[in-house]
């Protein structure tokens, strides 16, 4: 009997969002409005997530698949804390390292360096171990001459580099991955991969998303299917094939 505690309770989770289709406000738009007698057209619902209940053990790595608006990206921004659910609850008893949207906390008008510094003191890094760890988050980045260049001058490859970097410099005991590994070049990938696969070496707890059946299926121990916000399954790596057979079968 597999005895490892819980590390993450997603508890009945559901997720509203009101889908604003009236233009932003401003003055001249609001005596517009009066004059012409126009009325705001109504706010319409949008349930992201309905119902979604499930735990995850010390060091599992749970993979999940579904189509675009499935739910996946809004489910991990839930488990990490950046949205609040509008129903049921998440706990999650360890620390966090979300790489959903790399590069997000980048100020563009600073250097990749001071942006080093300054995405891991978001990530609650302290300056000491950022010194610590600075050469080996460059050495990782492959980033060397362009450390005094001002973000908004990175590719795209370039910024999730160094957004990878700066994310793993400590093995957290929770990893929250949505679709990183198909940024930057095809070297990168790789390289990012390896990382990742070292990480769930050392017990690290992974939730991950990925377009790429492959990799789940490669990475992953457990996989939940997610279809227009609901739970279909939850099993092991057979339901990948039940996802790309129902995927197939579609088209």
């Amino acid at each position: 009997m597999d005895n490892r505690e819980n590390m993450i309770e997603v508890d009945h989770v559901s997720m509203r969002f009101n889908l604003g289709i009236e233009k932003g406000f401003s003055l001249k738009q609001w005596f517009v409005d009066i004059f012409s007698g126009k009325k705001k057209p109504p706010q319409k619902e949008f349930w992201a997530l309905t119902d979604v209940d499930f735990t995850v053990r010390k060091g599992e790595v749970v993979g999940f698949l579904g189509s675009n608006g499935a739910g996946k990206s809004t489910l991990l921004k839930i488990v990490a804390g950046v949205l609040k659910s509008t129903k049921g609850e998440v706990r999650a008893f360890g620390n966090i390292c979300p790489m959903i949207e790399l590069g997000a906390g980048f100020d563009p008008q600073l250097t990749a360096r001071e942006n080093i510094y300054l995405n891991g003191a978001i990530m609650g890094y302290s300056k000491e171990l950022i010194d610590s760890k600075f050469q080996e988050i460059v050495d990782f980045s492959e980033l060397h001459d362009f450390l005094e260049v001002p973000v908004q001058n990175f590719s795209s490859g370039m910024v999730a580099r160094l957004a990878f970097s700066v994310a793993t410099i400590v093995e957290p005991e929770i990893l929250i991955v949505d679709e990183i590994l198909s940024v930057g070049d095809i070297a990168f990938q790789a390289k990012s991969m390896d990382k990742m696969l070292s990480m769930i070496g050392g017990g690290t707890t992974v939730l991950f998303v990925s377009h790429s059946v492959e990799q789940i299926k490669k990475m992953c121990d457990t996989v939940v299917w997610l279809d227009h916000g609901k739970i279909v399954k939850i099993g092991g790596k057979e339901v990948c094939d039940e996802y790309t057979n129902k995927m197939l079968n579609l088209n």
